[in-house]
């Protein structure tokens, strides 16, 4: 193996391990450990109602999701790869036992899939396009979020 190849390996485990990192900020209930992987103007496209941007907005989100799911596990089904970007396929899953987006906590055992694109610049995520499954989400739930 030549250096190039080692040095190649190097970079997209380093990306592999940061978008793995992110996915740990919520099954680890640690919000604060986005700080080491998510570069400073890191953009999350689209911003969820309310957030904020670059790491300091996700935070609130992973507080948000780990009290509406506090057993929250997200599994990662598929990561595909090439240098500096990185598809997942996820699925969240936990009981909801906090509100969420207006909606009181109904006691039901959930799960909803994630598909997400990250780009990655010296071993920091840079911008993540994703698409979640709400609307399965809320028919788990049984209702949808309220407009007001």
């Amino acid at each position: 193996m030549n250096t190039s190849n080692i040095d190649l390996s190097s970079q997209l485990r380093t990306e592999r391990i940061a978008v793995e990192t992110l996915y740990r900020a919520f099954n680890e209930q640690k919000p604060d450990i986005v700080d080491s992987i998510l570069a400073p103007e890191w953009q999350d496209i689209p911003l969820a109602p309310g957030q904020g941007s670059g790491p300091a907005g996700i935070k609130p989100i992973i507080r948000m999701v780990v009290a509406a799911f506090p057993d929250v596990h997200i599994t990662i089904h598929d990561m595909v790869q090439e240098p500096g970007k990185v598809g997942v396929r996820a699925e969240l899953s936990g009981t909801h036992l906090g509100e969420l987006f207006g909606i009181a906590p109904t006691g039901k055992k959930v799960s909803f899939r994630l598909h997400e694109f990250h780009t990655v610049a010296t071993g920091l995520i840079t911008t993540t396009w994703h698409m979640e499954d709400w609307f399965g989400l809320f028919l788990q739930l049984g209702q949808f979020p309220s407009h007001g």
